[in-house]
């Protein structure tokens, strides 16, 4: 059984044994943090799908409205006619299939990848080694584009993709322990919305079985979700 130290143990014990609101939860987890460093302010949804089937699987992409607190770095994979579009739009590194070849050679200093379509048969050779990591290019994310401006200008923005995993969860970031709790709130809510429409149509049953609300080191918050599945039911 895994032991905790005193310093998560005493952020635990004043967490109480019961849903709280996101509004409630915010505050909450940035008064019991105790690392050291700017810890991420994470989403946990355990969700009533199983994603063994094509059509229960849940993902996409939401800006947040406060942004992640760090920029990403962005990398386009585009034609010489796109490149000129990706660059002026703020991407940190632009290329064609020479960026391709660079990546088979280990190069991986970029959080996000966004290629335009005719590029995909050069980036599909790059599956193995960006799809582990989600870092593929697809047409679903909005990172497969002919309007490379936009892609870029939104992942700089604060964009963030969700998908579920093997196990029903998703798990994703909306922000740091710094931010102000108001925007964490604002940050939380946009993404569970984002995850609640995108709501299988065959999912059966109770689509938010649980949500867990933490930062990187702290203790998890329970988010109630009654009042998110009056959103669902609508």
């Amino acid at each position: 059984m895994a032991r905790h130290g005193k310093k998560f143990t005493a952020a635990a014990a004043q967490v109480e044994d019961r849903p709280y609101t996101f509004e409630e939860a915010m505050p909450l987890l940035q008064k019991v943090k105790f690392a050291k460093f700017d810890e991420t302010v994470e989403v946990a949804m355990r969700l009533g799908v199983d994603p063994k089937h094509a059509d229960q699987m849940v993902r996409g992409t939401v800006v947040l409205p406060h942004g992640l607190g760090k920029s990403k770095r962005v990398l386009v994979i585009a034609g010489a006619d796109k490149q000129k579009e990706a660059s002026d739009a703020g991407a940190d590194f632009v290329g064609g299939d020479d960026v391709v070849d660079k990546i088979l050679g280990g190069w991986m200093d970029f959080d996000a990848v966004v290629a335009t379509p005719d590029m995909m048969r050069g980036v599909g050779k790059l599956g193995k080694v960006l799809g582990p990591r989600g870092l593929m290019p697809n047409p679903k994310t909005g990172t497969v584009t002919v309007d490379i401006a936009k892609a870029v200008r939104e992942i700089k923005a604060g964009k963030v993709e969700f998908r579920v995993d093997k196990t029903g969860i998703i798990h994703a970031p909306v922000g740091k322990a710094s931010f102000a709790s108001d925007s964490l709130v604002a940050n939380a809510h946009a993404l569970v919305e984002s995850i609640v429409k995108a709501k299988p149509a065959a999912a059966k049953g109770k689509y938010l079985k649980s949500v867990t609300l933490s930062s990187t080191m702290g203790p998890g918050v329970r988010i109630d979700t009654t009042h998110i599945d009056v959103v669902v039911k609508h």
